[in-house]
């Protein structure tokens, strides 16, 4: 079966069915965590989560059923069930789900649940920067550019970084931290004042 280190699995495209099975805050927080720490019980995200053991169990079941997480079967029982993300990364073609009002809807949960995620975990850095040593708040970036690009410019901007991005994953090593990369790339409007 395959594992999270499993490059193929890198990737998993969403289509109508998962998206909505993803679409909720609570079970993407259970998949992130599930991520970002390795496996765990419905018992122990809940205490993280702030969540009875009930309600993530449940949406544990909901997760397995839409393809997202497994037991892990290398630890526990019957009754201390592990559970392990099967996709390091999820994929979605935006474009497929544009003329469909019952899936846009989950779109929007989906990316509005992964913005408030990416501000959290950056204010929460922020909040904690003293506690980190200088040469990792000197490495660390909160930057954003404004550009002048044609939309397959944009497109191409995303893979190429996305593709730079791709070449630094690598297992767990001796003095690594966990580093994440936020990329957001999007249109907005100027006030028409301030357009040259």
């Amino acid at each position: 079966m395959p594992t999270t280190t499993d490059p193929q699995r890198w990737g998993q495209p969403l289509d109508a069915r998962s998206l909505r099975g993803l679409a909720h805050p609570l079970r993407m927080r259970i998949l992130a965590l599930l991520r970002q720490d390795g496996p765990a019980t419905a018992s122990g995200l809940a205490a993280r989560l702030g969540e009875s053991s009930g309600s993530t169990s449940w949406h544990l079941r909901q997760l397995a059923e839409y393809g997202f997480i497994e037991e892990d079967p290398d630890r526990g029982n019957r009754r201390d069930r592990w559970w392990r993300a099967l996709h390091e990364v999820i994929t979605f073609d935006k474009a497929q789900f544009l003329d469909d009002p019952d899936s846009w809807g989950a779109v929007q949960v989906l990316l509005h649940e992964v913005v408030n995620r990416d501000f959290g975990q950056a204010a929460a850095f922020v909040a904690a920067v003293e506690s980190w040593h200088r040469q990792w708040v000197c490495a660390a970036t909160l930057s954003d550019w404004d550009l002048w690009l044609t939309a397959p410019e944009l497109a191409e901007l995303v893979e190429e970084l996305g593709a730079v991005i791709a070449r630094y994953r690598r297992p767990r090593a001796d003095g690594d931290e966990a580093v994440r990369v936020q990329l957001q790339a999007f249109p907005h409007r100027r006030n028409e004042e301030q357009q040259p």
